[in-house]
């Protein structure tokens, strides 16, 4: 049952907290918001994670970076209004690659 759950991209808790704070985006948070043209947003956050990162729902003081790809809704504007860094995409592949 394991190697199937493996099979469709599940992982066991202790696999993913082993990886954070590692990698390039190590102890960073960052929220996806907008339409990306290299990848979905879910992709993204999975490529957050993998590179130590935390991928987050929601713009809070405690995000260190929101990744704005285009027509970026509200968390754009709560982002501004919190003085969180905005990114763009070709910045966050940059980040990803270390």
């Amino acid at each position: 049952i394991l190697n199937r759950l493996k099979e469709y991209g599940v992982s066991p808790p202790e696999a993913e907290a082993g990886k954070s704070g590692q990698g390039p985006l190590g102890g960073k948070t960052l929220v996806v918001t907008g339409a990306l043209s290299s990848m979905t947003r879910d992709e993204a956050k999975d490529k957050i994670r993998e590179a130590g990162g935390k991928a987050a729902s929601s713009v809070s003081k405690k995000t260190d970076f929101v990744v704005a790809g285009s027509e970026p809704g509200s968390k754009y504007d709560k982002a501004l209004a919190l003085g969180v860094a905005v990114i763009d995409e070709e910045k966050f592949l940059e980040m990803l690659e270390g």
